[in-house]
């Protein structure tokens, strides 16, 4: 197996160990790893699944959207987290570029990198769907393998929706800049320019946002959402 030499440049060796620890284990992104530590326990809630969900009134879960730059991820989470929160929903939405602010601060944007982004997006939104709250992830995550560990950890909480748009089409919206900066070569490693995206095999739901328009496409979402994750409140008892 090949691997890419390391130069031993102070700037670049981190990046480059951990870009050939990727490569030698890209086929165990769905297996967690061990915790470093042997003195640590679980600690068992006092709240369960069912009490929360109760309480609630809908099930937690992830709706990761995945997509190409530019395919309209944000824009729909952003609508998708109103409406359903205007709906009841208890909701939260995790975007790429604002977890960069802080969870994924120290990560750039290396194969291994981004590996490492979205293990821990991959973690926190479960903690939502823990909590009874439905996290909407927003982000490229290009590579199946990674999405595909989530759904492996959080078998019964993870659904994915492919945001589908050509890659022409995705250039010519650009809403950043970021294409025309990657064309020129002003941006490594960019997503569908000189980074590849693997898209889902067999997502649970797909949107075509080059054919529907955005309100077709949150109507959709929410119908997904109530579908999967709405549960009847039960009936007060009124005492004699």
């Amino acid at each position: 197996r090949a691997y890419p030499p390391i130069r031993k440049t102070r700037g670049d060796l981190r990046d480059q160990v951990l870009d050939r620890i990727a490569i030698e284990h890209k086929e165990d992104r769905r297996v967690m790893p061990a915790p470093r530590s042997k003195n640590i326990a679980w600690v068992e809630h006092r709240v369960s699944t069912a009490e929360r969900t109760a309480a609630n009134g809908h099930r937690g879960g992830i709706l990761w959207m995945t997509g190409l730059p530019g395919s309209g991820k944000t824009t729909l989470a952003c609508e998708l987290e109103r409406a359903l929160f205007l709906r009841g929903y208890k909701v939260f939405l995790l975007d790429g570029d604002n977890v960069r602010h802080g969870l994924s601060s120290d990560l750039g944007f290396s194969p291994a990198d981004r590996a490492e982004n979205i293990r821990r997006v991959g973690e926190v939104a479960g903690l939502f769907a823990e909590a009874g709250v439905i996290a909407i992830s927003a982000f490229i995550s290009p590579y199946r393998a990674d999405r595909d560990g989530i759904r492996e950890r959080r078998r019964h909480d993870f659904h994915e929706i492919f945001v589908s748009a050509p890659l022409e089409v995705c250039e010519s919206r650009d809403p950043k800049g970021h294409y025309r900066k990657a064309r020129a070569g002003e941006l490594p490693d960019f997503t569908g320019i000189s980074s590849p995206y693997e898209p889902p095999l067999a997502p649970e739901l797909m949107l075509e946002t080059h054919r529907q328009t955005i309100e077709a496409c949150v109507i959709a979402l929410v119908q997904y959402a109530d579908s999967r994750f709405r549960v009847p409140r039960p009936e007060r008892v009124e005492g004699p």
